[in-house]
């Protein structure tokens, strides 16, 4: 079942009044319509963007304190707030979740995760300090190198396939932009 299939809206945003599902003109598919005032509703992806921060050979990881998967390790990533780039998203946090100063790098990974309608995009980042202060989603912040990483631990699979492609670019000294779907 599509995501839009699971989470379809019931009521206008503008007015309130129950929404039907149809074909408007000149589109291709179905969206919420308001049958009342007319105001089409568009459900689309949200974005997820985080960082990559290393310092010297190993990787920042934060163990979640928030669900779902809480207790588990995750790159710093949340979701992108309206009126800030994706790059101002992944410094904010960054910020929030780990307490990390950084140099933001460039783009590293961009995945799509259909199935719950989200795009992760995660920058490369340099870390300007090994001293963390967790926010309140995080229970603790820790450096990782290669060897040591949980990876039975991740939370999440974007963070897994992301964290495989930084150690095997650094391991051939080539950094590229990764992007995959994950299914």
């Amino acid at each position: 079942m599509l995501l839009s299939q699971r989470t379809r809206i019931q009521h206008c945003r503008a007015c309130g009044t129950a929404v039907a599902y149809r074909v408007p003109p000149d589109d291709n598919r179905e969206r919420a319509i308001c049958g009342r005032c007319g105001h089409i509703q568009y459900e689309n992806p949200l974005n997820v963007v985080g960082t990559v921060p290393v310092w010297e050979d190993k990787v920042l990881l934060c163990r979640r304190n928030i669900e779902p998967r809480h207790g588990f390790w995750t790159l710093p990533a949340g979701f992108l707030e309206l009126g800030e780039t994706t790059a101002h998203g992944a410094l904010r946090e960054t910020d929030e979740e780990a307490g990390a100063l950084i140099e933001l790098g460039p783009l590293f990974s961009l995945l799509n995760v259909v199935q719950v309608g989200q795009v992760h995009l995660f920058y490369l980042a340099t870390l300007k300090s090994d001293v963390f202060h967790p926010g309140p989603e995080t229970i603790e912040a820790r450096l990782f190198a290669e060897h040591e990483i949980p990876w039975d631990e991740l939370a999440f699979r974007t963070v897994k396939v992301t964290l495989q492609h930084f150690f095997e670019c650094r391991r051939v000294g080539q950094f590229a932009l990764h992007c995959s779907d994950i299914g």
